[in-house]
């Protein structure tokens, strides 16, 4: 089995990443531009390379391949997208420095189960250009980053729009339920005429009775879709009913698994959506510990040694019988657990840095840790207890807040890239086959 339908899903994660060395035709082939993209521009080679890897993609997926000329439209309508996120990225100074691009590779292999050479090795025996790939990883994380700082931290979710995501799962009757969705978009420009729209009107019709006539949906995603996921079948992935996009949410939750809905219309164009199948929600328990520290901070008179040696006879004091309540509040640095005897309060998993959160699991009821440096200082940390205990309300608030964010940031990602599509000069240059 070759190497790339063992990395299937890392393929998906770096989207239409690793250059394949394509077939070698003609040198002037190679070089020929096929798209100028503000003042940057997309060659034959590059995209012959992207074409290849979206192929066997799709093979692997069992997903049956578009007229060539289609997957070629598909493939370079991603590129383009990339060569204009990566530009304004370029712009506003977003980089990614080896040693973060050297760790995501690491990630990346022991996802694998594989370390770096071993990966690496996978790779080239595949016919992958390891410099190549590397460097489309760190294009994707850029273009991660950018997203992150153009739209993600930018959405902001207020409490009340929590309530009113609670209470419309509420009403819905579906707040436990999850949906698997395939998706096909006919898009409309901004500020399109009414033949134009009628137009894509007309042609999503068409796609919608071949549909209805036995036709794949994957295939015709891939073929005619001018959405995101077009060259992953459409595929949506498992969304929470909040995940939804606004327009689809009521129409969701009234479908049955396989079936295929109308035209949906919004502003971006004509939608088609599936209902592969649906999941409901399991309670959610956790283990919650019961804790309490004392933190002592390195100073201009105190170093960091001298710090974990103050804090290691502490502990000493409270094994010999001091009250660790007592020594918390006259000696802890850190001000707020302090008047409280040094108390965490019942701690719920993920809730506390990591590196605390590893040293207190493994701290038995009733034991002190031995001191461990954090960002505040050096700690120790003393179990009281540990239950189990149903967070389900607390976790649905807080995957309310999660959804809503996410539904809010992907809705401002569709526009955005819209508009930097539509304010880009971008010119395709004629093509034989199309």
């Amino acid at each position: 089995m070759k190497v790339f339908r063992v990395l299937f899903l890392l393929l998906a994660f770096i989207g239409t990443a690793a250059h394949a060395k394509p077939e070698t035709p003609p040198t002037q082939e190679i070089n020929r531009i096929v798209a100028v993209v503000n003042d940057d521009v997309i060659v034959q080679s590059e995209l012959d390379a992207k074409i290849k890897l979206v192929r066997e993609q799709l093979q692997a997926q069992k997903t049956p391949l578009p007229a060539p000329k289609v997957l070629r439209r598909q493939v370079l309508n991603r590129l383009i997208t990339q060569h204009l996120e990566l530009q304004l990225a370029s712009k506003n100074n977003i980089t990614v420095d080896d040693h973060t691009l050297d760790a995501a590779m690491r990630r990346l292999a022991s996802q694998n189960g594989m370390n770096l050479t071993q990966f690496r090795g996978a790779l080239e025996r595949d016919g992958y250009d390891y410099k190549q790939f590397r460097d489309e990883i760190r294009k994707q994380i850029i273009i991660q980053r950018l997203q992150q700082r153009m739209i993600n931290d930018k959405v902001q979710v207020t409490s009340q729009e929590v309530d009113n995501e609670l209470s419309r799962m509420a009403a819905s009757g579906q707040s436990h339920e999850e949906y698997h969705l395939a998706h096909i978009l006919v898009a409309v420009p901004d500020a399109a005429s009414p033949a134009q729209i009628q137009a894509a009107k007309r042609k999503a019709e068409g796609i919608l009775q071949k549909l209805h006539n036995g036709a794949d949906f994957r295939e015709m995603a891939v073929a005619q879709s001018d959405g995101q996921q077009a060259l992953k079948g459409g595929d949506l992935g498992w969304r929470k009913a909040g995940q939804l996009p606004t327009i689809f949410a009521n129409i969701v939750q009234k479908m049955k698994t396989g079936q295929i809905s109308g035209l949906i219309r919004s502003p971006s164009g004509f939608h088609i959506i599936k209902l592969v199948a649906k999941r409901g929600e399991q309670q959610h328990v956790v283990t919650q510990t019961l804790a309490r520290e004392i933190v002592i901070k390195p100073n201009q008179l105190m170093s960091s040694a001298q710090a974990r040696k103050e804090l290691g006879k502490l502990r000493q004091r409270i094994l010999d019988g001091d009250d660790f309540g007592a020594l918390a509040r006259a000696h802890s640095d850190d001000k707020v657990t302090a008047a409280n005897g040094g108390s965490l309060g019942w701690v719920n998993p993920g809730q506390l840095p990591p590196q605390f959160q590893q040293v207190m699991d493994k701290t038995k009821v009733g034991q002190i840790s031995q001191p461990f440096q954090t960002r505040r200082g050096w700690v120790i940390v003393q179990v009281l207890d540990r239950r189990k205990h149903d967070s389900t309300k607390d976790y649905r608030r807080a995957r309310a807040r999660n959804l809503v964010h996410k539904r809010k940031a992907e809705e401002a990602l569709n526009l955005w890239l819209r508009q930097l599509r539509d304010d880009a000069y971008v010119k395709i240059e004629p093509h034989d086959n199309t």
